[in-house]
């Protein structure tokens, strides 16, 4: 996966503002899973991913409806963003254990 900037944790964390609650978790997984993979595609072939796109979580997250962004006194969308965040830590920790 492409290195992850503010805007890539924005898009996902919009992303799963729309989705419903109880899927958020999985879903985020899911779009770090086709970021990861787009960018695989990207470097053995040059180009984007059909699906997935360039191989930034943004570009994983845009492939779905994106809720309006709302500001940080949004308690749902703190919890998505905490979600996204989350993700990316234990991403980073399982990782490094490999």
């Amino acid at each position: 996966m492409r290195p992850v900037l503010h805007g890539d944790v924005s898009a996902a964390a919009r992303a799963l503002l729309h989705a419903p609650a109880g899927t958020r978790r999985s879903l985020c997984r899911r779009m770090l899973s086709e970021a990861e993979m787009a960018d695989a595609h990207v470097r053995a072939t040059g180009r984007l991913h059909p699906l997935f796109g360039n191989g930034s979580l943004m570009s994983a997250a845009r492939k779905r409806v994106l809720a309006d962004e709302p500001g940080f006194d949004d308690p749902g969308y703190c919890r998505c963003f905490e979600i996204v965040l989350s993700a990316l830590i234990d991403r980073q920790i399982s990782r490094a254990r490999n």
